[in-house]
C-alpha cells in the first residue's frame, strides 16, 4: 500500500489542524536603539525600516508595541563619543541613557518585561566588548564592571539584565552581585552561544560600536564550533542564567536545536541586523517576497526550538499573524 502523506496537506484548514509548531506573540521580543536627545530618530541605513530613537519617541514606540501585543523589548543604547574610556565609567552611571530609559519605560507601560543589554562596547573607546590592556581585551576586570552595570540596571527596574559579552564567568559573578543587593528577583538572559559573526555589520552600524582595533574572535566563538557552543550554554546555566540565547540566527539553527535538547530553561535565538538586512535588500529588488521570507525564518526558529525571538521583524509578524 502506497503511504500518502499529501492527504494531510490538502487545503489550508487542514495544514493549520496538524501544523507541528506556530508562532505567536508571545514568542517575540523587540529590540530597541535609543539615542540622547529629544525629537530624535534616525533611520539606520543598513537596515531600511528601522530607527534609532530618543527616548521620549522611544516611550511611545514601546505603548504601541504593548497595544499589538508584543511583551517585551530589548534595549540598547547609543550614547556620546565624548562619554566614552576604557572603563565601563558610563556604562555603570545611575543617571544613564540606559538606566532612565528603564525607568521611564516602566513607569509608562509597567507590564512590558525589559530586558537590557549588558556589555562595554557602546561605551568603550575601544568598541570592544571588554577592558583593554596592550591590546589584549581582559576578563576579570571586565566581569567587575558587568556585575555593577548590571546591578544598576536591576536598580532602574529592569526585569531582565542581559550579557552578550562573552566573557567567562560572568553570569556567575552577575547573579551573585544582583542577589547580594535584593535584587534576586532580577532575571539573567546570556547571550551563551554568541558567535563571531559577519552578520552583525549593520547593528554595529547603528550604535557606532564596531571594534577600534583587531576583532572579537578571543571573546565570540569559533563558527566552527558547535560542541562549546552547548558547553557554553550550560556553563551559564550552571552559573544562574534563566534563559540562555543562541546568536545569531539562521545560519546557527542546529545550535538552537542542540542547546534546547541540553538546555533546563528556556532558550532564545536572535534574528540578528544582517539577516535583516538580507531580506529586506532582497524584498527591495523584487528577488523573494518579503512578508513570506519573515514568517519562515520565524517559524523556523520555532521548529529549531527556540522559544523566544529576539527580532526586528516583530511588528510585522504581529501585522502577518492577525491578517
Amino acid at each position: 500500500m502506497m503511504k500518502r502523506p499529501r492527504r494531510l496537506r490538502k487545503s489550508a484548514a487542514l495544514r493549520d489542524l496538524v501544523a507541528e509548531n506556530r508562532l505567536s506573540m508571545n514568542d517575540l521580543m523587540t529590540p530597541l536603539f535609543i539615542l540622547e536627545g529629544e525629537g530624535q530618530q534616525k533611520e539606520i541605513p543598513s537596515m531600511p525600516g528601522y530607527w534609532k530613537k530618543s527616548l521620549d519617541l522611544t516611550v511611545e514606540d514601546v505603548k504601541e508595541l504593548w497595544d499589538m501585543g508584543l511583551k517585551s523589548v530589548l534595549l540598547f543604547v547609543q550614547v556620546d563619543d565624548s562619554l566614552k574610556d576604557n572603563a565601563g565609567t558610563e556604562a555603570v552611571n545611575d543617571g544613564g541613557l540606559m538606566q532612565e530609559s528603564v525607568r521611564a519605560i516602566k513607569e509608562a507601560v509597567p507590564g512590558m518585561v525589559v530586558m537590557t543589554d549588558v556589555a562595554l562596547d557602546p561605551y568603550s573607546s575601544f568598541g570592544h566588548d571588554g577592558i583593554v590592556v596592550d591590546g589584549e581585551i581582559m576578563n576579570d576586570g571586565t566581569v567587575e564592571v558587568l556585575a555593577e552595570m548590571a546591578l544598576s540596571h536591576a536598580k532602574s527596574g529592569a526585569d531582565f539584565v542581559a550579557p552578550s559579552d562573552m566573557m567567562d564567568g560572568r553570569i556567575g559573578a552577575i547573579r551573585k552581585r544582583l542577589d547580594a543587593e535584593g535584587f534576586e528577583n532580577t532575571g539573567i538572559m546570556s547571550y551563551s552561544a554568541k558567535y563571531a559573526s559577519s552578520f552583525y555589520g549593520p547593528f554595529r552600524d547603528a550604535l557606532d560600536s564596531a571594534p577600534g582595533f583587531g576583532d572579537k574572535k578571543t571573546y565570540q566563538m569559533d563558527p566552527a564550533n558547535a560542541i562549546e557552543g552547548v558547553k557554553e550554554a550550560l556553563l551559564d546555566i550552571e552559573e544562574g542564567a534563566d534563559m540562555v540565547m543562541v546568536k545569531p540566527g539562521l545560519p546557527y539553527l542546529d545550535m538552537v536545536c542542540r542547546v534546547k535538547e541540553k538546555s533546563e530553561v528556556p532558550v532564545s535565538v536572535y534574528h540578528v541586523s544582517g539577516e535583516y538586512a538580507m531580506i529586506k535588500a532582497a524584498a527591495a529588488q523584487g528577488w523573494i517576497d518579503e512578508d513570506a521570507a519573515i514568517m519562515e525564518s520565524l517559524l523556523s526558529f520555532k521548529r529549531a526550538g527556540a522559544d523566544l525571538i529576539a527580532t526586528y521583524f516583530s511588528r510585522d509578524a504581529v501585522r502577518l499573524l492577525k491578517a
